[in-house]
């Protein structure tokens, strides 16, 4: 599919001449600054240098100082502590964040992750069965919990307070509990409303330390798990969060967790480590856990305190991200061909494919995958436990949770936000909700949504790009959703020389006619493109600004996005 191109407006000019001339960058580096909203000297100042004095101050959270007190009776009375978090990379990064610095001091501390195919996302009866066996008597949840009515309700009435730290939006009934803890609840005046789940952990172990007087230090070297959820979750790249990943990635790339290190090391990652490397290097390894077999070995992983043992569950990890691919990669493909092979397809403003022996843990990510071909809202079922279950996943601009919601009599049940949503639905009725969703999309949806987009930040020239505006866009990072790396554009761009590799990826040397200035390029997946740049053709690309390290040696290359004849 051809992509609409999507130029940033640009700044006014005395904005840019005025930051430009207070920071001695070139008007190129200074207009990304002023789209980011950076005006002057300290401004700057402040983003490229991220402080952790710049926290916000965890009390400040609703909910905290309740919080916080009844954590320390927990550890003065020695009662029995349960940690709960999801199983996903930003559930189990925030488990083993708390459980970790609850350990150090308080030995009556447990922990506890759903299983994804007998219990299911968020907080589950099962679990607060098990932690009243078990005695516990306080329940920390991480990264769920805000819609957890009548599992908060069963777990007070089994004598068992229960302290909920969230980031999801809450449902219109709050749960019970002894204390909420997620800056999204409307009566919260927290000034920064994006943290992770395991964000919210860490500010909730940060007012621990300050009540209690611990020193900062202990809590900081479990910086590189909060950059790894940030990272994975996609939370903005902004504010807090940004200041917490910069230091995090510091701390990863420095001395990580003994866990981190050996998946690093499993996965043949190549330190520094970026955010990008975080989300497609270490993410999915994590994820493949719960995906494949349970969330608790990406834990015992993060919490190793040996050698021997970290590089074991390390390799098991990587074997089950391997299973992991292989399944996301058949299913997919099997998907596609599905599509492929329906003529109604062709014409559908949505995807909804249901196959009952389709793996539970993979189906958000084939769903994923087909907006990459067809580019519309999709839905992908699978058959477990006697009812259809899916996850949904929405393209840019339509909400696909509303989309759902109008379909709310023909699911069990159903959550989710905007852009991804989870449902479960009686098998009988996958064809009713196929029909049903298909309709509510055609009749809600702007066409210009079913268009994939590239957004272009600035058009420069070739002649602009040198090792020291390279050095400058790195210190731009860590990039993320709200601080994405700069994207540019460049019109007329002329191929000196190029190659196909592996039949799908094109490697090429651009340069602007009239400019002696040759620049080295890959297009992952662009060969398709070959047609357009081959002869001389002039041509316009859309990249971003990278390095290449080849044995060593390093050398500036555009990763180019999206190609467009002239």
């Amino acid at each position: 599919m051809h992509k609409q191109w999507l130029f940033r407006p640009l700044p006014a000019s005395s904005a840019v001449t005025t930051l430009a001339d207070a920071i001695s960058v070139n008007p190129a580096i200074a207009t990304l600054l002023v789209q980011k909203g950076i005006t002057s000297f300290d401004q700057a100042r402040d983003y490229f240098r991220p402080s952790l004095a710049d926290l916000h101050d965890p009390f400040a959270m609703q909910g905290m100082r309740k919080a916080v007190r009844r954590l320390i009776q927990a550890i003065k009375s020695h009662e029995a502590v349960l940690v709960y978090g999801d199983y996903d990379v930003d559930g189990v990064t925030a488990v083993a964040l708390v459980y970790g610095f609850i350990k150090r001091l308080h030995d009556r501390v447990q922990f506890y992750v759903p299983d994804r195919y007998t219990e299911g996302y968020g907080f589950s009866q099962q679990a607060v069965s098990w932690a009243a066996r078990m005695g516990i008597r306080l329940i920390i949840t991480l990264d769920c919990g805000i819609k957890a009515v009548h599992c908060i309700q069963q777990a007070q009435a089994a004598g068992i307070d229960v302290i909920v730290c969230d980031h999801h939006e809450p449902g219109g009934v709050l749960p019970p509990a002894y204390a909420i803890l997620d800056p999204k609840q409307p009566t919260c005046s927290y000034p920064f409303k994006e943290l992770s789940g395991c964000g919210v952990g860490f500010k909730l172990l940060q007012a621990l330390s300050l009540h209690a007087k611990l020193p900062a230090e202990p809590l900081y070297t479990y910086l590189d798990l909060v950059a790894v959820s940030i990272a994975c979750d996609l939370v903005p790249m902004i504010g807090e969060n940004r200041i917490l990943a910069y230091h995090g990635l510091h701390k990863l790339n420095t001395h990580p967790h003994l866990g981190l290190r050996s998946l690093i090391q499993a996965a043949n990652l190549c330190p520094p480590l970026g955010a990008s490397a975080l989300v497609f290097g270490l993410g999915p390894r994590l994820n493949a856990a719960g995906r494949i077999d349970h969330g608790s070995l990406a834990v015992h992983l993060l919490l190793a305190t040996d050698q021997a043992t970290a590089d074991a569950l390390a390799r098991t990890l990587e074997a089950k991200n391997d299973l992991r691919k292989y399944l996301d990669s058949t299913i997919t493909a099997e998907a596609i061909s599905m599509l492929a092979s329906d003529a109604h397809a062709a014409q559908a403003k949505t995807t909804v494919l249901f196959k009952e022996d389709w793996h539970k843990g993979v189906i958000g990510i084939v769903a994923a995958r087909c907006i990459e071909q067809y580019h519309r809202p999709t839905v992908i079922l699978t058959a477990a436990g006697g009812k259809a279950t899916g996850s949904a996943r929405s393209v840019r601009g339509f909400n696909i949770y509303e989309a759902l919601t109008a379909c709310h009599d023909l699911l069990d049940q159903y959550g989710g936000h905007a852009h991804a949503a989870g449902l479960t639905l009686p098998l009988e009725r996958v064809a009713d909700f196929q029909e049903r969703f298909e309709a509510v999309v055609a009749r809600s949806i702007q066409d210009d949504l079913l268009v994939p987009t590239q957004r272009v930040d600035l058009s420069i020239s070739l002649d602009t790009i040198d090792a020291k505006f390279y050095n400058v866009l790195k210190q731009m990072g860590p990039f993320g959703n709200g601080n994405m790396k700069a994207s540019f554009a460049t019109d007329p761009v002329v191929a000196s020389s190029y190659s196909v590799l592996k039949d799908k990826h094109l490697k090429l040397y651009v340069y602007q006619p009239g400019m002696c200035h040759r620049l080295e390029a890959i297009g992952f997946g662009l060969a398709k493109y070959e047609p357009v740049i081959r002869d001389q053709k002039p041509f316009r690309i859309v990249y971003t600004l990278g390095e290449n390290d080849y044995l060593g040696a390093r050398s500036l290359q555009l990763t180019i996005k999206d190609i467009q004849g002239k």
